[in-house]
């Protein structure tokens, strides 16, 4: 329903994870009998989690430990992976950065070109673990940079920006033809951010095989404060999953994946995103907390080091605990920043589903609240 803004403009009520929560039915499992199993393509993962391509998050050795677990890592190749031999001085040096000068820093830092045979490289080695290959672009260097990619070999491939469309309008240089691309790239390619059914509509025809839900969101994300631009995600997740049913039905029973991306600190909210017909979650902020990951209890995206509009920044998140325990506990706390997966199953079992695809449907209310009470 429509709200009268002013009498010029009108606007759609939106709802966050915040305001809303999962009602149980009548039938309750044991969360031993919960499945947290989902496919995408011929890949078939243990838990629903995606870890975000940030440097503070998915290095080499942290997506083969995820990979371990049963989840998938993304390598970001616009990262330090992929400009420095030495990449883990690098994190240290934007780990001891000042505030007040670390945006400026962190450009610097992140001048430094991509190296197609560090993309070769590293790929190779998450390879070498035996588990899957998946790495990140942005549209724009996709462009640049697709023939690397091509050859080095992923097992997924993630286009992934503020906001990604399939339709990009320029006057200088000739956009990212998506279909072409995907086509050409003959993998499973996930692309977003979408926000929107009539957006993630036009990306599911490109023949993404995953579509990311959400901008705008994420400790280390300003793109609210210098863009205006924010999509409460409960409502982007559920109006993508009302483009994933109605495509089905279009392309004859293709069905295309959602993964929520975006404003998913807690165990709390990926419930809530699956609720509202997520497949998947596409980790940072939470991720960010393990001893293990590589940004040493500070957390930043890409938007952190934009070199001419920055919407985002170096956040400090702390260190809780390894990655494993992050995921699977045990947790020491009731704040739900661990054991992430078991809180999920838990939820699962209490309100009476057994597998990831029927918790879709489970039944919410709008119930607005503060967080933590």
């Amino acid at each position: 329903m429509e709200i009268e803004i002013g009498r010029a403009k009108r606007g759609r009520r939106a709802y966050s994870f915040d305001d809303i929560a999962v009602v149980p039915s009548r039938r309750t499992r044991d969360p031993e009998v919960v499945s947290l199993h989902w496919s995408i393509d011929a890949l078939t993962f243990e838990i629903p989690v995606i870890a975000a391509p940030m440097d503070s998050v998915v290095s080499p050795q942290t997506a083969i430990e995820i990979g371990r677990l049963g989840g998938l890592g993304v390598l970001d190749l616009e990262g330090l992976w992929t400009r420095y031999d030495d990449a883990e001085a690098k994190l240290e040096r934007i780990r001891e950065l000042a505030d007040d000068g670390a945006t400026a820093e962190m450009q610097r830092i992140y001048a430094e070109p991509i190296k197609p045979e560090l993309i070769a490289t590293r790929l190779s080695e998450i390879r070498a673990a035996g588990v899957p290959v998946a790495a990140a672009l942005s549209p724009q260097r996709t462009q640049e940079h697709h023939q690397a990619v091509i050859d080095a070999g992923v097992d997924l491939f993630v286009i992934r920006g503020t906001t990604v469309s399939a339709e990009h309008v320029s006057n200088t240089v000739e956009p990212l033809n998506l279909k072409k691309f995907i086509y050409e790239l003959d993998v499973p390619v996930m692309v977003g951010g979408a926000a929107t059914y009539t957006a993630a509509l036009h990306l599911m025809r490109t023949g993404a095989a995953g579509v990311l839900v959400g901008f705008g969101g994420g400790a280390a994300s300003t793109t609210r404060l210098s863009l205006g631009i924010h999509a409460p995600m409960a409502t982007a997740v559920s109006d993508v999953a009302a483009a994933r049913r109605d495509y089905l039905d279009e392309s004859g029973g293709r069905y295309v994946h959602v993964i929520a991306d975006g404003g998913l600190g807690t165990s709390g909210d990926i419930v809530k995103a699956v609720a509202m017909g997520a497949d998947a979650v596409m980790l940072g902020t939470a991720l960010a907390r393990a001893t293990d990951a590589p940004g040493g209890g500070w957390h930043w995206g890409p938007e952190a080091h934009h070199p001419e509009l920055p919407r985002g920044r170096r956040v400090h998140v702390g260190q809780f605990a390894p990655l494993q325990q992050l995921l699977f506990g045990p947790s020491a706390t009731a704040d739900g920043q661990a054991n992430l997966m078991g809180a999920l199953r838990r939820s699962m079992a209490t309100t009476g589903y057994s597998d990831l695809k029927e918790f879709q449907r489970v039944d919410v209310v709008v119930a607005p609240y503060t967080a933590g009470r």
